[in-house]
């Protein structure tokens, strides 16, 4: 096991207000769970004072698991910025940011123009659907061509679309994000948050950091009153625009390479370890 000490850092210049942390390889160990340590400190940071919020590329109904952890900490950024959920009113939305229906099907023809076999899935606030040829789903849904599942008199016309997702399975996923961002980047926000080569595309200006900023605005919270945490690709813009941020041992290349600070792995309980050092230190 690492040594924890080998992750202490200079903590925060002034009083931070909120602390965002990203949910899988970040706050949740590999198996899914939140451990005992990480409910403790971010109950000990709300009653410090401090807000908590869940940033995270989930959908809403992939909630459930934090929910039932939660204290005061009762709202979460989903979907890479594309909803804000209430966890204490049963997952309600209480803000939507859509990728529109003819940029998606724009990205949509880019990709199989630039990178053959792609296969998709859509996730709208009604539900999901995917292709058939779509491997990674783990909800039951709407199957049928991608154009289908996006038309506009579909199944799910009129519920705003939160995520366009897209799978090659010969591709890096690194040279597939990289492919993507150049060849559609008009349309949509590109990103990725597993190993595999799954895009996962929001809307124009929508990711973690544009939703976190506009949270933190309405409250007159500064982004040097915000801690971070995160391990992927999708957290960086939020990393970077928080006044402190960590990436996790476990991290990819890049949000290593992108922030100044460390902690633990998830499997270490590094979010809990930074709360407990602050906690210490206010």
């Amino acid at each position: 096991m690492t040594d924890a000490a080998a992750f202490s850092a200079p903590l925060p210049a002034s009083r931070p207000r909120l602390i965002a942390t990203d949910l899988d390889g970040t706050l949740l160990r590999d198996d899914k769970t939140v451990s005992a340590r990480t409910v403790a400190a971010l109950a000990a940071a709300e009653e410090a004072g401090l807000a908590v919020v869940f940033v995270t590329g989930r959908p809403a109904r992939w909630m459930g698991l934090v929910a039932e952890h939660v204290h005061g900490h009762g709202m979460a950024i989903c979907a890479n910025g594309a909803a804000v959920v209430d966890l204490h009113r049963g997952l309600e939305l209480a803000e939507v940011c859509p990728l529109p229906l003819p940029d998606a099907l724009a990205i949509v023809g880019v990709l199989h123009t630039i990178a053959p076999g792609t296969s998709f899935a859509v996730e709208f606030t009604g539900g999901f659907g995917r292709e058939a040829a779509y491997p990674l789903h783990r909800a039951a849904g709407p199957i049928a061509p991608v154009e289908k599942l996006l038309a506009e008199d579909g199944e799910r016309a009129g519920d705003p679309l939160l995520k366009l997702l897209a799978y090659h399975p010969a591709l890096g996923a690194d040279e597939f994000l990289h492919a993507a961002r150049a060849g559609a980047a008009e349309h949509g926000e590109f990103t990725r948050s597993t190993p595999s080569a799954l895009l996962e595309v929001s809307g124009r200006g929508v990711s973690k950091a544009s939703t976190l900023e506009r949270y933190c605005a309405a409250r007159g919270i500064a982004a040097e009153e915000v801690v971070a945490f995160g391990d992927m690709p999708n957290d960086i813009e939020m990393l970077t625009w928080a006044g402190r941020s960590y990436a996790m041992a476990n991290a990819h290349p890049a949000v290593l390479a992108a922030t100044t600070d460390r902690t633990a792995g998830n499997e270490e309980d590094g979010v809990a370890l930074v709360i407990e050092q602050l906690l210490h230190g206010l």
